[in-house]
């Protein structure tokens, strides 16, 4: 069975604490670029899954999370670096079909 992406808004989801820490660390400390990707109503669980293992380098728990929260967010930043750092993972993850972007944190 497959599961596409939808966006569907909800209030609340589990969140693991390890990761939710490290991301508000991050965004804290907001300087750089942040690796976005986007929600869309084609590409399966399991393909982002796949995706944010093999190029942003996520253990499965963490590409899993991630996907969650492109799925009921509609966007996530799944990687924060230098622009130099995330361009070509950007350009990777949107060869294999799914909506990524590389934006500026405000801080």
């Amino acid at each position: 069975m497959f599961h596409h992406f939808t966006l569907n808004c909800i209030r609340s989801m589990p969140v693991n604490p390890i990761y939710k820490e490290q991301y508000e660390t991050e965004v804290l400390d907001s300087t750089g670029y942040a690796l976005i990707v986007w929600n869309d109503e084609v590409n399966t669980f399991d393909h982002v899954i796949k995706t944010l293992m093999e190029v942003c380098k996520h253990e499965r728990e963490q590409a899993e999370q991630c996907a969650m929260f492109i799925h009921y967010k509609g966007k996530y930043g799944v990687k924060h670096g230098s622009y130099d750092e995330l361009k070509p993972m950007c350009d990777a993850i949107t060869d294999r079909g799914i909506g990524a972007t590389v934006e500026e944190l405000k801080g």
